[in-house]
Order: structure tokens, then C-alpha cells, then sequence
């Protein structure tokens, strides 16, 4: 199958915006908190992190219109179980337990949600072989 979508090729997704009012706490969650390997900040308000060759920017709102929660980001993890204990641990609110939300043939997928340092909703997703 072609990853590179007809006409325009996108291939990937390069970067994704997360809003921050406070760049440097959120900076802090990203790195210390989901253990996120930073990749380079650019003036007071911006930090830049790889996820899987995916690069995650964390910026204040530009314009009150931009100033609201974005989409939610998915974090892929191998064991849901464990990742959510660890979280916690480190004293990340969530909103659920880990549950499963699909039964496939070969797999279940799991997910569980909860808030970064900024109240962004964010979610853990494990694909649980059977």
C-alpha cells in the first residue's frame, strides 16, 4: 500500500502543536513526565520534543482565538498497564482506568485518557496481542 496520500504527497505527519500557557512546566511534563526526548527550544516560548520521528511543538496561543485545547494525541505505548501505573505515580490525573475499547481478530486495542501539565486531554492506546 502507498503511504504518500494522491496529489500532494503527504507522507507522514511532520509536527504537531500542543498549547501551553506555562511552556516551561509543560516542557518539563513532556520531558521528565512521559519521558519524551527533547529536541531543541526556540526563545521563552517555544519546545520542541520527538515522538517516534514525529515532532511535538509546544507553543503558547499566538492569537485568543488559538487559545483553546487542541486534538488529542494518542501515545502509543507497549504495556498500557504498566505506562498508566508509572503516570500515576508521578502524579498525572486521568480521566479513566485502561480499558479495552475494540476486539479485533489478532488484538485488543486499549486506551485510557488524561490531562498533560496545560489540562490538554491526551490519550495512551496499546495494542494488546492475543
Amino acid at each position: 500500500m502507498d503511504t504518500v496520500a494522491a496529489g500532494i504527497g503527504i507522507s507522514r505527519i511532520g509536527q504537531i502543536a500542543v498549547n501551553a500557557h506555562d511552556v516551561e512546566r509543560a516542557a518539563a511534563f513532556y520531558q521528565d513526565t512521559l519521558g519524551l526526548k527533547s529536541l531543541f527550544k526556540a526563545g521563552p516560548g517555544l519546545a520542541f520534543f520527538d515522538c517516534g520521528g514525529v515532532r511535538l511543538m509546544l507553543t503558547r496561543p499566538e492569537k485568543p482565538e488559538f487559545d483553546h485545547p487542541g486534538s488529542i494525541i494518542y501515545f502509543a505505548v507497549p504495556d498500557i498497564q504498566a505506562a498508566h501505573a508509572t503516570m500515576k505515580e508521578k502524579g498525572v490525573r486521568f480521566e479513566d482506568e485502561p480499558h479495552v475499547v475494540a476486539r479485533m481478530p489478532d488484538h485488543d486495542l486499549w486506551m485510557v485518557f488524561f490531562r498533560d501539565s496545560e489540562g490538554n486531554l491526551m490519550g495512551l492506546m496499546s495494542e494488546v496481542r492475543k
